[in-house]
């Protein structure tokens, strides 16, 4: 079992930059894939950020890409989001997610077998 606690989020004003953590427990964590996803209100729940469980392979959202980096912690148990030159579109809740298969698809919900809680990001104009 896997549990992910979400942390970092709050307000902050479009341009500038937050770094949003995911703690992990579980003694196989730091094999698996991991994601970042986000929900802003009324909207699907959208993929951010992929990355392999050796950090060899990561992915973006189109447009967070050159903005936003995915890291992984030197003791492997803290997952990384580093936000930077936000804007207003990013406000959203965002969550931390743990995949087991490695060939499920990375931008997909149901790839994703753990789930944080979610942190909120709002980004004022």
């Amino acid at each position: 079992q896997v549990q992910l606690v979400e942390s970092g989020g709050g307000l902050v004003q479009a341009g500038g930059s937050l770094r949003l953590s995911c703690a992990a427990s579980g003694r196989t964590f730091s094999s698996y894939d991991m994601g970042w996803f986000r929900q802003a209100p009324g909207k699907e729940r959208e993929f951010v950020a992929a990355f392999s469980w050796s950090g060899s392979n990561t992915h973006y959202l189109d447009s967070v890409k050159g903005r936003f980096t995915v890291s992984r912690g030197n003791a492997k148990s803290t997952v990384y989001l580093q936000m930077t030159s936000l804007k207003p579109e990013d406000t959203a809740v965002y969550y931390c997610a743990a995949r087991t298969d490695p060939i499920a698809p990375y931008h997909r919900r149901r790839s994703y077998d753990y789930w944080g809680q979610g942190t909120q990001v709002t980004v004022s104009s």
